[in-house]
């Protein structure tokens, strides 16, 4: 399960106004979810309810949002691995866009370029660093 934690610093989780709302709409519309989707926006949620909300005018440019594209280091194996979080519905492997319900997508949103993070997969306990962070440009609000 995923369970992501931070260990670098006890830096707050970080969303976008706009993409809080939109995962916020999420968890109030759960019928049609998969057993295991469910489970993981349980966690999503968890991290969510606790992160600091900030409006597109004064949102950081190197945090991972919905869209961002992400340069992860695995800090075991040294390989670097690029991926883009998405809403379930656009979540594309072949196309690297992962879906923020997945293990690794709730593990990144919110936290920054610089930060490592750690979560437990079926396979064991991951840990990867936040090499870069793309993201659009917001519009000012």
């Amino acid at each position: 399960m995923s369970t992501a934690t931070l260990t670098q610093t006890a830096a707050p989780v970080i969303l976008l106004k706009n993409d809080f709302e939109i995962l916020n709409g999420y968890v109030k519309n759960l019928q049609g979810m998969q057993v295991n989707e469910k489970e993981n926006f349980s966690k999503l949620y968890e991290e969510i309810k606790k992160a600091e909300i900030v409006d597109a005018a004064n949102f950081p440019n190197d945090i991972v949002r919905l869209n961002s594209t992400v340069v992860i280091k695995d800090l075991k194996t040294k390989r670097d691995m690029t991926i883009t979080i998405v809403l379930p519905q656009k979540a594309d492997i072949k196309q690297r866009k992962v879906s923020v319900l997945a293990p690794i997508g709730t593990a990144l949103i919110g936290f920054r370029k610089g930060q490592t993070v750690s979560w437990n997969v079926p396979s064991g306990k991951k840990d990867f660093m936040i090499v870069e962070v793309s993201n659009e440009l917001l519009p000012e609000q």
